[in-house]
């Protein structure tokens, strides 16, 4: 048993094991939500059973706790916040936030065990749930295991999906947030310095709200017209080659499946099974030969009112103090209220990378804060000048 040098239980080992116990237990949390969402049998067994397995991890954990001399604390509930989104982003992006979840918990856990040589007990717990965590990264990223053609195509199709999932309204929301903040702050900061911080300020920032919104909203509009229109045509030629050509197309696929993996016999018999079904023959080939899927194909009307909002409510947020007060007094509460939200919408954009919420709140107060100085400095030179 590892304890301190008047006979009481290492801190920090209780505590590495409280981390690893609450973060299975979030783990268990997620999964169980994930299971609810789910219409298809196979997928909701399969989270309830990678949930059975976190819970099992949790229990190991506290056992450790209790045999070293500690309290395990009480199991928090799941946050509504994370309720939330797990409903806002849907399965597949949290599969993949899941999947970098995993990663960490991975990393971490396998620096416990490295730091916890005097109690080979502990180690071994650590251990011995790292090599679990692995496999529920792997599984993750192979979602699926069914015996039947369609259902194995499914797995393929989801693995790949997954990973790109950004057009949603809710990602075009957030980088809307982060230009909007970003470029009105710098101009904001600029005015500032330019003219002492006087009332100048509040219109130079309206009208670069403006501009930035309306720019922004027309660009999201006409990227994602023109995103859907190339799929429409593409998805249309492969159509049209299906019908002329149905057995050149299944084929190709039957190559392709044996391409990732499949042995000539299975990727044969599951190429008939997709070929056998008109619709499922062309979104599978859709997907696999021209990497296309109709459910990522972004509604530019969404688009473009997600991207024009966010980008107001960004560039709005720096302006806000210099409407309520004048000179260094604003300028100070412009710089606290853009930094705090820097960081904030950095820390957002990780839903929608995966990244660590901290790191990637960190980097975009980091660049906030450089851009409004340079900005302020160019100001006063200008004004100088």
């Amino acid at each position: 048993m590892t304890k301190s040098d008047h006979g009481k239980p290492d801190k920090r080992v209780l505590a590495a094991l409280e981390d690893a116990r609450a973060r299975e237990i979030r783990a268990v949390q997620l999964y169980t939500l994930l299971a609810e969402m789910q219409t298809d049998p196979h997928r909701r067994d399969l989270f309830l059973r990678l949930a059975d397995a976190e819970r099992h991890h949790a229990e190991r954990f506290a056992e450790r706790i209790q045999a070293l001399g500690g309290t395990p604390k009480p199991e928090p509930r799941l946050r509504p916040l994370d309720r939330l989104l797990t409903r806002l982003l849907g399965t597949e992006t949290m599969l993949r936030r899941m999947e970098a979840d995993e990663d960490r918990n991975i990393e971490s856990f396998s620096k416990a065990a490295r730091g916890i040589a005097a109690d080979p007990e502990t180690r071994r717990a650590f251990e011995e749930v790292e090599a679990e965590e692995e496999a529920h990264a792997h599984l993750l990223q192979n979602l699926g295991g069914s015996a039947s053609p369609a259902s194995r195509l499914e797995a393929i199709l989801r693995g790949e999906k997954w990973h790109v999932n950004t057009g949603s309204w809710i990602g075009d929301a957030i980088y809307g947030v982060n230009d909007g903040l970003g470029a009105v702050f710098g101009i904001v900061s600029g005015m500032a310095g330019y003219t002492g911080a006087g009332a100048q300020v509040v219109f130079a920032g309206l009208l670069g709200t403006l501009a930035s919104a309306l720019s922004m909203g027309s660009s999201a509009f006409l990227a994602a017209r023109a995103e859907r229109e190339v799929h429409e045509a593409e998805i249309g030629r492969e159509k049209r080659e299906i019908e002329e050509t149905p057995e050149h197309e299944r084929e190709e696929l039957a190559l392709i499946y044996q391409l990732k993996g499949l042995s000539e016999e299975d990727a044969s018999r599951m190429a008939d099974a997709i070929a056998s079904q008109p619709e499922l023959f062309l979104k599978t080939m859709a997907q696999e030969e021209l990497g296309l899927s109709e459910s990522r194909m972004p509604n530019p009307w969404v688009s473009l009112v997600s991207a024009t909002l966010s980008t107001a409510v960004g560039g709005i947020i720096p302006v806000l103090p210099f409407v309520f007060s004048r000179g260094t007094q604003a300028l100070i509460l412009a710089a606290i209220v853009s930094t705090l939200a820097h960081f904030a919408v950095g820390a957002a954009k990780s839903l929608v990378t995966a990244r660590h919420w901290f790191i990637s709140g960190l980097e975009m107060t980091v660049v906030g804060v450089v851009m409004g100085v340079v900005t302020y400095v160019l100001g006063v030179v200008f004004h100088i000048g």
